[in-house]
């Protein structure tokens, strides 16, 4: 299955705007995650706990199943100033 992954703030900046991943059937949240992190460099800083996810733009955990086409965000803590 075709995961869209977006990417923001200095994750965005550091790793690009956007992927587009293949994903077994039932895979999750962690194992996408896993997937992303295995490429190395900045990549790896995606398993930090601080990191948030969001899948159709509703916050999910790890656990979470991935379905066809889902669109899988990655975001820093937003903090106001």
């Amino acid at each position: 299955m075709k995961i869209n992954v977006r990417l923001f703030a200095r994750l965005r900046e550091q790793l690009g705007d956007s992927v587009q991943c293949e994903c077994p059937e039932g895979a999750t949240v962690a194992a996408l995650t896993d997937q992303l992190a295995s490429r190395g460099d900045n990549w790896a800083q995606l398993k930090s706990q601080e990191i948030l996810c969001a899948v159709n733009q509703q916050q999910v955990s790890g656990e979470h199943r991935l379905a066809d086409n889902d669109e899988v965000a990655f975001f820093p803590p937003v903090t106001g100033g």
